[in-house]
């Protein structure tokens, strides 16, 4: 291939072609910033710190052959991907709500394939002094950690990425399906599974490097039957329990977030009840979606719901890279359980079930190979997830101090996960600035009004703090 393109990771392929109408795979997130910037800026900011990234100037093209390749738009127009919002008209709403349902609306709608496949949309005046920055970028270009470090290369003061040593990218890196999927589940994990699979790496060395075409139909339905031999415990689990919250997501999705509860106290009840941060925040999240479920008339008792969370799986020096490192782990929350501190000992005896586990990998590869497969059966295997699952979960640790960018002050950061075949709800931990945002984006059929989950987060943290401070401060080990 010439200088102006590259073949696409086999990895970000499969997150390219996951795409349904209703669950496109975009990461779309909204920074608040104050004072409100001007356009001009922006695309000046862009323009000087993103483009250094190469992967935002290059557009996608797909061959039936040799799968995706990233290709320099030579019709770029910076115009084209930051654009202007027009002020949001309240019609007696608060400006969150306006906001978010503008929000809402940008998650169901694709991004051009003909250019990049990101966009930045700012709306200059919220009204109130600020001006609220809205990103989409799709998921084939990067994950989460890795946007983490996108975001902070284009703020005041930020670093840009190192420059890429000179030759092809393939290779200065090994493959990513193989070193972390194949390789791991044919030495070690086939045998704790009591499975056999002599021959499966040895296959899939051959089907993986060199002559073997990716991307043939035949050659990916025989990787996809040994992926899904492989992962089968996975497959075997049981489905989790059904609830209004379950279901096939339909084409409108709806947003909602928090930012209401301060860091250094999650912190304090953790440290009270021998439980990690992220214990804490997942505990009030199950709390939150059970309360919400009894709301509504459906007795949550007893009912646990799984929720896929992403693990990252390369180091964070090696983020600027861009491209899509991470596994999933299937977490059970336990929505049944009233009692706020059994439910976060509950969640923590689940986490600490996970630590050490292959189950990143293995669902990483399934979705990997799925995502290379046919549409019918690459649907049909992402389906598995569906049924096991009721929610992508992500928890992401943000910077410490509020960050600038032109100038001003970028007050909150919020950010969605897509949802993968007919998973229809999404929820997002970010801790930023000593706070911890709390968002949500759920199908408008299954859960029209994600405020009311998000209202009950808080809540479900009060608790858990009220009880942390009636212990006996003084005794040993509190």
């Amino acid at each position: 291939m010439g200088q102006m393109s590259e073949r696409m990771s086999k990895v970000d392929t499969a997150w390219l072609r996951m795409d349904t109408e209703a669950n496109l795979m975009m990461i779309v997130g909204v920074w608040s910033i104050r004072p409100g910037i001007q356009l001009d800026a922006l695309r000046e900011r862009v323009a000087q710190r993103l483009l250094q990234y190469p992967r935002f100037r290059q557009r996608v093209v797909e061959d039936a052959l040799l799968g995706a390749q990233w290709v320099v738009d030579e019709d770029f127009d910076i115009a084209r991907h930051v654009v202007a919002e027009a002020p949001l008209p309240l019609r007696g709403q608060s400006r969150d709500e306006v906001l978010r349902q503008r929000v809402g609306e940008l998650c169901s709608q694709p991004l051009d394939p003909a250019h990049p496949l990101w966009q930045f949309q700012l709306i200059e005046d919220m009204g109130d002094g600020t001006s609220a920055l809205i990103a989409r970028i799709h998921h084939c270009i990067a994950d989460g950690i890795a946007l983490i470090a996108v975001m902070l290369s284009i703020t005041d003061g930020g670093k840009a990425p190192p420059r890429r040593a000179a030759g092809p990218e393939e290779a200065q890196e090994t493959d990513w399906l193989l070193d972390a999927f194949l390789r791991p589940i044919s030495n070690m994990t086939v045998k704790a599974i009591g499975m056999t699979g002599k021959g499966v790496a040895k296959g899939m060395d051959l089907a993986l490097s060199g002559g073997t075409p990716m991307d043939s139909s035949l050659e990916m339905a025989r990787m996809g039957y040994q992926a899904v031999s492989d992962v089968a415990a996975f497959a075997l689990m049981p489905d989790d329990s059904p609830t209004r919250l379950k279901g096939k997501p339909g084409l409108g999705k709806t947003v909602a977030w928090d930012d209401n509860l301060a860091l250094a106290e999650v912190k304090a009840v953790g440290k009270a009840l021998g439980a990690s941060i992220n214990d804490v925040l997942l505990a009030c999240a199950a709390g939150a979606i059970g309360r919400y479920l009894a709301a509504r008339g459906e007795d949550p008792a007893g009912k646990e719901i799984r929720a896929m969370v992403p693990v990252n799986l390369r180091p964070l020096e090696h983020a600027w890279q861009l491209g899509n490192r991470f596994g999933l782990v299937p977490l059970v929350l336990p929505i049944g359980i009233a009692n706020p501190v059994e439910r976060l000992f509950a969640v923590r005896a689940r986490m600490s079930e996970l630590k050490g586990s292959f189950q990143p990998v293995m669902a990483f590869g399934l979705l990997s190979v799925a995502g290379l497969l046919i549409k019918p059966v690459q649907h049909a295997m992402l389906n598995i997830f569906a049924r096991k699952a009721t929610a992508v979960m992500t928890n992401v640790p943000g910077p410490a101090e509020a960050l600038k960018f032109c100038g001003s002050t970028v007050e909150k950061v919020m950010f969605w996960v897509p949802q993968s075949g007919d998973i229809g709800m999404g929820v997002s931990i970010l801790t930023y600035a000593g706070r911890v945002q709390f968002g949500l984006i759920t199908d408008t059929g299954l859960c029209p009004d994600p405020e009311a989950i998000v209202a009950n987060f808080a809540p479900e943290f009060e608790k858990l703090l009220l009880l942390s401070m009636m212990l006996p401060w003084g005794s040993e080990g509190v």
